[in-house]
C-alpha cells in the first residue's frame, strides 16, 4: 500500500471563453496526504477543482507548481509502469471491441500472467456477492450501467494495484443501484485495502465509502476530516452549508455584550472578547430548533416528511428570516400555520461573515 503526498500542488488553465489570455485556477495551493490503505474522498460541487487534483494524483496532467509523492518519490520519477495505480472512471473507459474478459485480464495479458484472473475473479465475486462470471464474454455494449462498471472495478482489481482512483464511478446509475453498487465497493476497498481517493460531488456517498473527506472549494481544500468532524465542527461557513441534509439555517446578527442577537433570535452566548456589535452569522441545523410555548413564531411554508428517518423537515418564515426545523410525524402541521420555534444553544455555530471563517 502506497502513501499519496501532495506538496502545494497548483494547476492552471487557459480559459475557453472568448477572454484571450484569461487563466483558470482548478487546483489552487493544495496539500494534503492519504495514508496506506486509507480511502480518502474528495468532496465538493461542479468545478472545484477535485477531478482535477485527481488527475494531478494519477499523473494525467502535470502541476504548474508543486509536487506529488507516491511513498516520498516524486511521481515524475517513476515509470509508469510501476506506479501501481488503476482508475475507474464515471464513463466506464472499456475498450468497445473487446469482451468483458479481455478488458479485464489486459494487464496480466501483458505480463505473460492470463492463468492468474480466475483466481482473481473468484476472490472479487466473493466479496462482493456477485457472480460476473456470465459478463466476461460480452462486449460493452451488451452490459447495462451497473455491468459495466463491474466490469471496470474489476479490471483496476486485476491488476497490481497499490492506489485506487476513482472519478465519480456511479454518477450515471439510477438511484436503485447506486447503494447497491457502493456497497460492493466497500466489501471491496475493505477486503483490497488499496490506497483509494474517490472524487464525488454525493456527501451520502462519500460518507459511505470514506474514511476521510476533503471538501473542495473554488481550487482548494477548505477542511479534511470525518463526515462527523466535518458536520459537527466545521472550520468555515463553506463546509457548514455544503455538509448536512438538510442545509444549516444561517441567521445575520451581531455581539452584543458577549450576547448574539439577530433578527427575530438571540441573547444566545457568544465569545466576550468581539467588539460590540459586530457582524455575526449564527448557523444552526434544523434538528436543534424544537417547538417551544414561549418561542419565536413563524409561519409555515412547506411540510415535507421524511418516513425512513422518521421526521418532517418543517419550513418557516418570519418577517425577512427563514429556518427549518424536524418535527416528529405525529406533529400536526400545516401550511399557514403559525408555530413558536425555540434553539438549542449547544448546537450553535457563529462566523465571520466576511471570511466564512468559523469563530466559535
Amino acid at each position: 500500500m502506497t502513501t499519496v503526498i501532495v506538496e502545494r500542488v497548483t494547476k492552471k488553465f487557459i480559459q475557453d471563453d472568448g477572454d484571450a489570455g484569461a487563466v483558470a485556477v482548478a487546483v489552487d495551493d493544495v496539500s494534503l496526504k492519504i495514508y496506506p490503505g486509507e480511502t480518502l474522498a474528495l468532496l465538493g460541487p461542479s468545478g472545484c477543482g477535485k477531478t482535477t487534483l485527481l488527475r494531478l494524483i494519477a499523473g494525467l496532467e502535470t502541476p504548474d507548481s508543486g509536487t506529488v509523492l507516491y511513498d516520498n518519490i516524486p511521481l515524475d520519477e517513476i515509470p509508469h509502469e510501476e506506479r501501481g495505480v488503476g482508475m475507474v472512471f464515471q464513463e466506464d473507459a472499456l475498450m468497445p471491441h473487446w469482451v468483458s474478459r479481455l478488458n479485464i485480464d489486459f494487464f496480466l495479458r501483458l505480463r505473460k500472467r492470463e492463468g492468474e484472473l480466475p483466481e482473481r475473479l473468484l476472490r472479487i465475486s466473493e466479496i462482493t456477492g456477485i457472480d460476473i462470471d456470465h459478463l466476461l464474454d460480452r462486449f460493452p455494449d451488451q452490459l447495462s450501467g451497473g455491468e459495466r462498471q463491474r466490469v471496470s472495478i474489476a479490471r483496476a482489481l486485476a491488476r497490481d494495484l497499490e492506489i485506487l482512483l476513482c472519478d465519480e464511478p456511479f454518477a450515471s446509475l439510477d438511484t436503485s443501484y447506486r447503494s447497491k453498487a457502493r456497497l460492493e465497493l466497500k466489501r471491496l476497498l475493505s477486503e483490497f485495502s488499496v490506497t483509494t481517493i474517490y472524487v464525488t460531488h454525493d456527501q451520502l456517498e462519500a460518507m459511505a465509502l470514506a474514511d476521510r473527506i476533503a471538501v473542495m472549494n473554488e481550487g482548494k481544500i477548505e477542511q479534511i476530516g470525518t463526515y462527523r468532524q466535518l458536520y459537527e465542527t466545521p472550520q468555515g461557513i463553506v463546509v457548514a452549508t455544503f455538509i448536512g441534509v438538510p442545509t444549516i439555517n444561517l441567521f445575520q446578527g451581531q455581539a452584543i455584550g458577549g450576547k448574539w442577537h439577530g433578527e427575530n433570535f438571540g441573547g444566545y452566548p457568544i465569545r466576550h472578547d468581539l467588539p460590540s456589535n459586530s457582524p455575526i452569522t449564527m448557523g444552526i441545523r434544523s434538528e436543534h430548533i424544537h417547538l417551544a410555548i414561549d418561542g419565536v413564531p413563524g409561519v409555515v411554508d412547506e411540510v415535507t416528511k421524511f418516513f425512513s428517518e422518521r421526521y418532517q423537515l418543517v419550513d418557516v418564515h418570519l418577517g425577512g428570516e427563514e429556518w427549518s426545523l424536524q418535527l416528529p410525524l405525529d406533529v400536526t402541521v400545516h401550511h399557514g400555520d403559525t408555530i413558536y420555534s425555540a434553539i438549542d444553544p449547544a448546537g450553535l455555530l457563529y462566523f465571520d461573515p466576511a471570511t466564512g471563517v468559523r469563530i466559535g
